[in-house]
């Protein structure tokens, strides 16, 4: 199980540089959480159910904390009809 947890994150890091949007951050910061909060957990209780536990409850920081920390972009265009990204009031 360690293995694939592992195998997991390393997965979940490489996408993590592939990624370009809030949703996907978000998702990223989930699955990273996941796989750390299960990590912790399977070695906090040596059981299936700690490490399921620690998924969830990491899983679900990693998301907030991935959603929060993505700066918001809204696409504006200047007189010549041309789009271009600015900083969302």
């Amino acid at each position: 199980m360690v293995r694939i947890v592992l195998v997991g994150a390393a997965a979940l890091l490489l996408a993590a540089c592939q990624s370009d949007s809030q949703r996907d951050r978000a998702l990223v910061g989930g699955g990273l959480g996941a796989a750390t909060g299960a990590v912790i957990g399977a070695a906090a209780t040596g059981d299936v159910g700690g490490a399921l536990v620690g998924g969830v409850i990491g899983g679900v920081g990693g998301a907030m904390v991935g959603s929060a920390t993505t700066p918001k972009n809204c696409i504006a265009r200047d007189r010549y009809g041309r789009r271009y990204r600015v900083a969302c009031p």
